[in-house]
């Protein structure tokens, strides 16, 4: 990807390095009975810890300071948030409507967000009750070494994948899905999860087209990054490598087959309406 030199982002927040106040503000022994009682219960850890921490007598939000981002790769994030910026501004106008811009957090280990306390091994994520995706640089080491899908596209893919997310916040989308598995089964809800990641995949494929269209950003090969990476992270190719079976009733994000072709789909077409995965036929077993 061409990208040094273009306009970088002004949201994007740079965390990492930050500890987290709530595990020290309960001291070592504290912590430790947090750690007994989520072995205990089988809950995740920081969920307990934002229990305590939200229960603390005085202890009110604080502001986190940040900071841009100096190093080669933040600035890679922050070129690739501004670009999907300029893409999705003009989009939203063609439609009617104006474009919100999300912010995007960049931390190291865990974080906290409106959404809870979260550790850098859920991956990166979009929290829509601030309006922010958060992403662990790390992530983008996993994705080359341990999902065999290396290059600078295939990790802009993850980001425009998370804004993705913020689109269909924007939308309303995520509110109706959401609403809608709350009175559906397990297995029903996963099929809606799936349908509604797929959309996520469509709509950075959509980022995709622009950006080869209007900016002139990818290069020969940055396209087959960006597939081979929505291929490596499908439910089937991870369930496959880390237990040796395939459960399709589990999925939450679609196989490797969908993830390309609904990411492939949004580049071919650089057409939000063709994002649909609501009305279409899916196969989600």
């Amino acid at each position: 990807m061409q990208w040094r030199g273009r306009r970088t982002s002004s949201n994007v927040e740079d965390r990492r390095g930050m500890s987290l106040r709530g595990g020290a503000g309960i001291g070592c022994g504290g912590l430790l009975v947090v750690i007994v009682l989520a072995w205990l219960t089988g809950t995740n850890p920081l969920e307990l810890l934002t229990q305590v921490d939200q229960s603390s007598p005085g202890s009110a939000p604080e502001s986190i300071p940040t900071s841009r981002p100096q190093d080669e790769l933040g600035q890679f994030v922050s070129v690739v948030l501004a670009d999907t910026e300029s893409t999705w501004r003009s989009l939203f106008q063609q439609m009617g409507r104006q474009y919100e811009e999300p912010r995007l957090v960049l931390f190291s280990d865990s974080v906290s967000s409106a959404c809870g306390l979260n550790s850098a091994a859920v991956g990166p994520f979009y929290c829509p009750a601030d309006s922010k995706v958060y992403l662990d640089l790390s992530f983008f080491e996993a994705l080359d070494q341990r999902f065999g899908a290396p290059g600078d596209f295939a990790q802009a893919y993850v980001v425009a994948h998370e804004v993705g997310h913020h689109v269909q916040n924007l939308l309303g989308i995520s509110d109706q899905v959401h609403s809608r598995q709350q009175q559906l089964g397990r297995e029903e809800a996963n099929e809606l999860s799936v349908r509604l990641e797929l959309q996520a995949d469509c709509l950075a494929g959509v980022w995709g087209h622009t950006a080869n269209r209007q900016s002139r950003m990818l290069e020969p090969g940055d396209l087959e990054e960006g597939l081979a990476a929505a291929a490596a992270i499908g439910d089937d190719t991870i369930q496959r490598r880390s237990s040796g079976r395939v459960a399709p009733e589990s999925w939450t994000h679609g196989s490797s087959e969908m993830r390309v072709e609904w990411f492939r789909r949004g580049f071919d077409t650089g057409d939000p309406n063709a994002c649909n995965t609501f009305g279409a036929q899916v196969m989600t077993r």
